[in-house]
């Protein structure tokens, strides 16, 4: 009779929250559409202000589908009262709501940031890196994404079915974001392999610029590699290292802790405890309505058993197919130098599907 595996229930519950979270109504996420922006040629457009990277100002306006994209070169100034994250280069983060004052033809040079009815920080527009939503209410802070994918192969009807969830909180001066990645895998004459891999990460930016303390934690099941539950947790200290409007580059470094439970029908079960330093760095490079590559990595130099060594890597590419719809390509991987014997080291593979966006993503 086949065991049952104790970490399936646990990762079914966290896969069925993640997609709970992300199929609340929209209107939860809806902000309403009442910022104003004046051109220099005189135009006024009511709208609902998105984002601001890299000179483009990203908009909503009810009677257009899809995301639209402003040349900020060509705005003359800018009203809102809804609240926005504003990110300088220096690391510092600003909440409140933005105006820039009116320039007689031309360009908006200053973004005025109103953090409180009694305080208004006047910020340069070459300091602005990124201008992004927010709100007040818990749920208008939440952004993601949730994807499905499939593919057949008729020579050895070979199947695969994938599905990658992304949720994250954004406040001033701290972050944090869940993602639970799924893939099945079946064949004539072969077991079927699955696995599953649930993160969760969060992060509070330091007195320091650009400087950061961050937690977080892996759960991952790998039926090739015989991994029932491995368990991560670990924290430590980051730095931005780059931080532009169409780039995020960020590294940290601490200490970590793995409890690796190994079954596999014809092997015996082994139970592991691994103390190890962690390095770990998180890569973004995006073009706002085009495309967006995503890579997060975390290796685990082990202490515990000097020579030992675990990696760890998620990353997707999107491309925008229409609206908020994405299509995706994901490459993952989990690799251990030293498993016990009779145990595979190596699990790691590709898929792609579509996937939809919510919130300011």
């Amino acid at each position: 009779m086949r065991k049952s595996n104790p970490s399936q229930p646990v990762i079914h519950f966290l896969a069925l929250l993640i997609l709970a979270l992300c199929t609340l109504p929209l209107s939860l996420y809806a902000r309403e559409k009442s910022d104003v922006i004046v051109m220099r040629n005189g135009d006024k457009i009511t709208c609902e202000i998105k984002a601001l990277r890299s000179n483009t100002l990203y908009i909503s306006v009810d009677y257009i589908l899809n995301t639209q994209s402003v040349d900020w070169t060509k705005v003359d100034h800018i009203e809102s009262k809804q609240l926005f994250l504003i990110t300088t280069e220096d690391g510092t983060v600003y909440q409140g709501a933005i105006s820039t004052p009116k320039t007689a033809g031309e360009r908006a040079k200053q973004i005025e940031v109103l953090e409180s009815p009694e305080k208004t920080v006047a910020l340069e527009r070459g300091q602005v890196i990124e201008v992004s939503e927010t709100a007040a209410n818990f749920w208008q802070r939440l952004s993601g994404e949730i994807g499905l994918g499939s593919s057949f192969t008729k020579g050895n009807e070979s199947r695969q079915y994938n599905l990658n969830t992304q949720l994250d909180y954004a406040a001033e001066r701290w972050s944090a974001g869940a993602s639970f990645i799924s893939n099945l895998n079946t064949s004539t004459g072969a077991s079927a392999s699955t696995r599953n891999d649930f993160t969760v990460s969060a992060q509070r930016l330091l007195r320091w610029n650009n400087w950061y303390y961050t937690g977080i934690g892996d759960f991952l099941q790998s039926s090739t590699q015989g991994i029932r539950l491995q368990s991560t947790l670990g924290g430590g200290i980051g730095r931005y290292v780059k931080n532009t409007g169409g780039m995020l580059f960020n590294v940290y470094g601490g200490i970590a802790w793995q409890g690796i439970d190994y079954q596999q029908e014809t092997l015996a079960a082994e139970t592991q405890h691994v103390a190890s330093a962690l390095i770990g760095a998180n890569l973004e490079m995006f073009r706002f309505d085009l495309t967006n590559l995503s890579v997060k990595a975390f290796l685990l130099p082990a202490i515990s058993e000097p020579g030992r060594l675990h990696f760890n890597l998620n990353s997707i590419y999107y491309v925008k197919l229409w609206g908020k719809l994405n299509w995706n390509l994901a490459f993952y991987g989990n690799w251990d130098n030293r498993p016990p014997p009779g145990f595979s080291g190596t699990d790691y593979g590709s898929s792609s599907g579509v996937s939809m966006t919510f919130g300011n993503r």
